[in-house]
């Protein structure tokens, strides 16, 4: 079993903004973080990001914070981008379910506008929650 650490967790209140930081939230089955404008009835209700990939991104000069990639949680200590479609991952009570890694860019966002380059496109990964739960910056995150 992967062990991680949420290092942070976003949500935006409409589509098409950046997201904004927030400390606790809970994950909804069958929709995604409460509150959040990208949940729904959908194959990407969560989209998770790996902390060190946003560092070494921002050492090359990004300088970034969290939520800039509308990225729904940060996780510390495992690198996403190997989890296969399928994966199941725990977050205390709440469990998430693997559904898509990496998304195609229709038009390049901020980040990629000022850098040249975005991480999200190939570095995120997304989710579906298939159990509910609270969940907290500090959290210990398991692959199962």
């Amino acid at each position: 079993m992967t062990v991680g650490e949420i290092i942070g967790i976003n949500i935006s209140e409409r589509r098409g903004t950046q997201k904004k930081e927030i400390p606790e939230v809970d994950l909804v089955k069958g929709f995604g973080l409460a509150n959040d404008a990208h949940g729904g009835n959908w194959h990407r209700q969560v989209s998770l990001l790996s902390f060190e990939k946003i560092t070494e991104f921002n050492e090359r000069g990004a300088r970034v914070g969290n939520g800039a990639f509308g990225e729904n949680i940060i996780v510390s200590g495992v690198d996403l981008r190997q989890l296969p479609v399928g994966s199941q991952i725990r977050i205390g009570q709440a469990e998430l379910v693997v559904t898509q890694i990496g998304k195609e860019c229709h038009k390049h966002c901020q980040i990629y506008a000022r850098v040249g380059d975005c991480i999200m496109p190939r570095e995120g990964i997304f989710a579906v929650v298939v159990e509910e739960g609270h969940i907290k910056k500090g959290d210990k995150l398991e692959v199962v």
